[in-house]
């Protein structure tokens, strides 16, 4: 029983991070309706800034900075390629974000080299004893930081005037335009959003506890894992983001263990393969309906 609730908190803890990488995705195509596949090279971004000015500014700096530069990253990204090609089909955009993916995520690995760095200095491989229990910090923090985040983002996006004109635009984007709403501000201030998130997620996938290895490639293919996380819950849908988060990191925890360590990466697209199949909009998807 211990050993089951142990799995539990530590799978909790790395569905955080999955939500917060898969509110990413939400939020982009809600605004945009374009799936941003480049959502690992922010990662990886925000991560090499943290490495690079650790020495100089203390980790605590360095973290703000790597957040900071993933945000703005992903604003340029929006600004200087998806912005340009507004009439472009969302298909090709897509197809434009998985060329930006590749070119920085390259990058990052030549000049990381064989250096592997972590990242949770303050609480990483710094496992504590419950009640018989072996917890680690890093999921534990990674719970409680997700939880702030994603209740301060879901008061935002429900009460501020930039969640209604983004929730006026993902349901209406003509109409909202006539209303007045700056179709470019909504979206732009959505793809900052997913790359502050997406900073903030890599000092918990960069660490010992979550991934056993440090900043490479293998944090961005953590990073990616999060797209089932978002497809499960609904493309759509912030709260599905949260709950796919969360089952993604349940379904890796519960299945290395229970069952092997090399599973785990495909049960969770075997959940997402059964949820689709079931309700292809996902759990909490808008339903596409039509008129015959």
């Amino acid at each position: 029983m211990n050993t089951f609730v142990q799995l539990v908190v530590n799978g909790l803890g790395k569905g955080a991070v999955f939500a917060l990488l898969a509110l990413g995705f939400v939020i982009i195509f809600k605004a945009t309706e374009v799936v941003n596949f480049a959502h690992g090279s922010l990662v990886l971004f925000g991560g090499y800034l943290v490495v690079v000015t650790r020495e100089s500014l203390g980790w605590a700096g360095a973290s703000l900075v790597g957040i900071a530069s993933a945000g703005l990253l992903a604003l340029l990204l929006e600004r200087l390629l998806l912005s340009r090609s507004r009439h472009a089909d969302a298909n090709s955009l897509a197809l434009l974000t998985i060329g930006v993916d590749v070119i920085v995520t390259e990058e990052i690995v030549r000049r990381l080299g064989v250096t592997l760095p972590f990242l949770g200095d303050a609480w990483d491989a710094r496992p504590f004893q419950l009640g018989g229990i072996t917890l680690f910090r890093t999921q534990l923090v990674a719970l409680l930081v997700a939880a702030v985040l994603i209740t301060a983002f879901t008061l935002a996006f429900k009460y501020s005037n930039w969640g209604i004109a983004m929730r006026a635009q993902a349901e209406n984007r003509e109409a909202a335009a006539l209303m007045g709403i700056r179709s470019s501000r909504v979206t732009a201030t959505a793809w900052v959003v997913a790359g502050l998130l997406a900073g903030v997620a890599v000092l918990f996938i960069a660490t010992q506890d979550f991934s056993g290895a440090g900043l490479s490639r293998g944090t961005h293919s953590i990073a990616l894992a999060a797209f089932p996380a978002a497809i499960l819950g609904g493309l759509d849908s912030t709260a599905g983001a949260v709950v796919g988060g969360l089952v993604v990191g349940l379904v890796e925890a519960l299945s290395a263990q229970y069952v092997s360590f090399d599973f785990s990466k495909s049960a969770v697209f075997l959940v997402m393969l059964v949820v689709l199949v079931a309700r292809p909009s996902g759990l909490f998807g808008t339903r596409e309906s039509t008129r015959v």
